[in-house]
């Protein structure tokens, strides 16, 4: 019992607060390239690494806390993650040479792994025909933390800061979001409970074994989730990551504020039009509204394989806004990329629940752990030195996108998709294994 009674509304408050600034603090350096390449002396592909380093850890972060979420809760280990991000994020403040501050911001990174913690807490507490718009407005609103980061941060540590503790700003930034990040562990902790009731609390609990995890993580519904969340939410992680330094380098715009302010309207878009995802596929569910009448039944997919399809269109076309040579083309069709990645990751984390309810963390790690691979890999594309400029990325992060919407296709069929929670590419159908919810 924490220090407050604790309501579904308040525990998505909690989350959502929570991983917003888990976010933040995450991309908290993609602001601060320019100064951070300028003192360390880093060239714009060794920006791309630096970029790409921030999701190595997240894969197997998320499939680890998923599983611990479930078995000990999510208010413990969310604690204990902003706890020790807080931390480190102090230490990469002082680091003076560059291999020590690069483990650190590794080691800082892992605030993305609170992804999984909190879409397991909310599952924890919203009932099925709600989850895709409770899943979005936890995701969305959390995900814009990266936008609040790029709007926040060059601002209040501006180029010119000052301060007692540090004269250089990017120093100042990392060590006060540390500060924040152990204070919020300390609220997650006390005021957080596991579950609406202690009956769910168990069923989710005692399901909790190796397993029964490999089970779910070679079921075909988790693998096709974990596929699509490449790339949708590893894409938005990429593009986080990478594109203020994109809006600089491309289109010779020097200044840090502006730069960061134009990736700001992607991340914006990537979060806050996340619950319209989550809604989307919770409407058509209830109302059993047939959009794609290929995947009939299947309502929650149809809404899914929308967003992926549009997202591979407007990769192609972020490469045509870029060669046009206008940075509004450019930032308009970020702005729409960021509008694709928050449809399809919404609609995914709609399905994860209302597939799997009583392994929604397990669930949740392999899904949201194997997304970030695009997050590691698409920034390598953009900072690639062959490829003849900055603008060609796009495109060739697109063409690779293109098996995972075939293989979506495949999965989505009715006939598989109704047993998509049960039959898997690994091991034959588990007794007892939830029957497939519900798009009937």
């Amino acid at each position: 019992m924490g220090l407050i009674k604790m309501t579904k509304y308040r525990t998505l408050l909690l989350a959502t607060i929570g991983f917003n600034f888990s976010f933040l603090i995450w991309f908290s350096f993609a602001p601060f390239t320019g100064p951070m390449a300028e003192e360390f002396g880093l060239t714009t592909a060794e920006i791309g690494i630096l970029a790409s380093s921030a999701i190595w850890m997240a894969p197997f972060g998320r499939m680890l806390t998923g599983w611990l979420s479930d078995k000990f809760g999510a208010p413990a280990i969310f604690a204990i993650v902003l706890a020790y991000v807080g931390v480190f994020s102090i230490g990469s403040a002082f680091a003076q040479d560059y291999s020590v501050f690069f483990v650190l911001r590794l080691i800082v990174a892992t605030a993305g792994i609170t992804f999984v913690i909190g879409i397991q807490h909310v599952a924890e507490w919203f009932e099925e025909e709600n989850l895709g718009l409770a899943e979005g407005i936890y995701a969305g609103v959390g995900n814009a933390g990266a936008a609040g980061g790029a709007l926040i941060l060059p601002r209040v540590f501006g180029s010119g800061w000052s301060g007692p503790l540090f004269s250089t700003n990017w120093r100042a930034a990392f060590f006060y979001t540390g500060i924040v990040s152990i204070l919020l562990a300390i609220a997650y902790y006390t005021l957080g409970e596991a579950a609406k009731t202690e009956a769910k609390r168990q069923a989710t609990k005692e399901d909790t074994n190796f397993k029964g995890w490999l089970h779910t993580a070679t079921r075909y519904g988790t693998v096709v989730l974990a596929a699509a969340y490449i790339m949708s939410f590893g894409l938005e992680l990429s593009m986080n990551g990478w594109l203020a330094t994109y809006y600089r380098e491309a289109f010779n715009q020097d200044n840090l504020v502006i730069a960061s302010t134009f990736a700001a309207t992607f991340s914006i878009a990537a979060g806050l039009l996340r619950p319209f995802g989550g809604y989307g596929s919770d409407l058509l569910a209830r109302k059993e509204k047939n959009i794609l009448p290929f995947f009939e039944g299947q309502y929650r997919e149809q809404w899914t394989f929308l967003g992926l399809c549009f997202i591979v269109l407007m990769m192609f076309a972020m490469t045509l806004a870029g060669l046009s040579g206008v940075l509004l083309n450019a930032v308009v069709i970020g702005f729409l990329v960021g509008t694709g990645c928050a449809w399809a990751e919404g609609a995914i984390f709609a399905q994860v629940p209302a597939m799997f309810p009583d392994d929604s963390g397990s669930v949740a790690g392999v899904v949201g752990g194997v997304g970030t691979v695009g997050g590691i890999v698409y920034p390598l594309f953009y900072s690639a030195p062959w490829l003849a400029n900055l603008h060609i990325g796009y495109s060739v992060a697109g063409v690779t996108m293109i098996p995972i919407v075939l293989l979506s296709a495949w999965v989505f069929q009715p006939e598989i998709a109704k047993v998509a929670n049960t039959a898997g590419f690994v091991g034959s159908t588990q007794e007892g294994t939830t029957v497939a919810s519900g798009d009937d």
